[in-house]
């Protein structure tokens, strides 16, 4: 899978493809354009006119953002530079949601603080119908404090995968043959925090936030959000031309599987799959690989 050379379409040049454009708007999406603060706007500031921004953590508040639109299957990526040094007890997370209560989907980017010179760990979850509990934690090979990283989450009719500049770290398959739930009934929207977790957040809550680092900071660029928006043509995320449908968007390609496999050997910690206290019997979808 080729997501970096596949066509780059903005969220608003989409939106005015499935309403009946044909051209592509080649600008790069904004902040103001594409999104909305959802809680404590003095906490996050624009920068280069909205091309960018800063989130920022204090004791006195943490802050987050959301997509003004949802989205029906496609793919969502952002670049985002952690916070360095000491981020012990902090999660920066960027994630898609249904908003809705009991039957709940999500997919889940959470980025983990770390005590300084320890490796940042980035934790996926899956929720599916309401079900969640999926969790998997891979240690990042890079410092992601340092430069900007793409994240990204991919999701069609057939897996979800979520990956890290171009190598999946994390594949989730349609599997409701075997009775497994899978999130394609939903529509979900963009979001992202920054908030305090210490109770669980690094090494299990032993370790608290420091407050005497703060304030904390977070920076993303290069929003990018490619599928179907809702409200919008409701044959939209059925249609088979979309190009996350395609044949090649189906499963992982052997140069990406090989990325996968690399990843899940050296840099995965913990897979709810092996959880053998938590599931004596592993759940149908862990019994099927890529």
């Amino acid at each position: 899978m080729d997501m970096k050379n596949s066509l780059r379409v903005t969220s608003l040049s989409l939106l005015l493809c499935i309403i009946g454009f044909t051209s592509v708007l080649a600008r790069p999406a904004t902040f103001l354009q594409d999104f909305r603060v959802t809680w404590s706007d003095s906490h996050i500031r624009q920068l280069q006119g909205g091309s960018s921004i800063q989130l920022i953590l204090d004791q006195n508040s943490g802050c987050g953002f959301a997509s003004k639109y949802q989205y029906l299957f496609g793919r969502v990526s952002m670049k985002i530079k952690l916070i360095p040094g000491d981020s012990a007890g902090t999660v920066t997370a960027f994630y898609m949601n249904s908003d809705t209560d009991n039957v709940r989907d999500e997919l889940d980017f959470e980025f983990l603080g770390n005590r300084s010179g320890q490796p940042y760990t980035v934790q996926t979850n899956v929720y599916a119908h309401g079900k969640g509990d999926r969790e998997q934690r891979v240690n990042l090979w890079f410092d992601p404090a340092a430069d900007y990283h793409t994240y990204s989450i991919f999701w069609n009719h057939h897996h979800v995968v979520f990956s890290i500049d171009d190598v999946p770290i994390r594949v989730y398959k349609n599997n409701e043959a075997k009775g497994v739930p899978f999130p394609k009934f939903q529509p979900m929207g963009v979001y992202s925090t920054l908030w305090e977790a210490d109770d669980w957040a690094t090494r299990g809550g032993l370790e608290k936030i420091d407050w005497s680092k703060a304030p904390f900071y977070a920076y993303y660029k290069d929003f990018d959000i490619e599928g179907c928006a809702v409200p919008g043509p409701a044959n939209c995320a059925s249609n088979p031309t979309n190009w996350w449908e395609g044949p090649a968007y189906q499963q992982l390609d052997a140069v990406q599987a090989r990325k996968y496999r690399w990843a899940r050997v050296n840099h995965m910690i913990y897979d709810y799959c092996t959880d053998k206290s938590r599931y004596p019997v592993p759940p149908p979808e862990c019994r099927d690989g890529i």
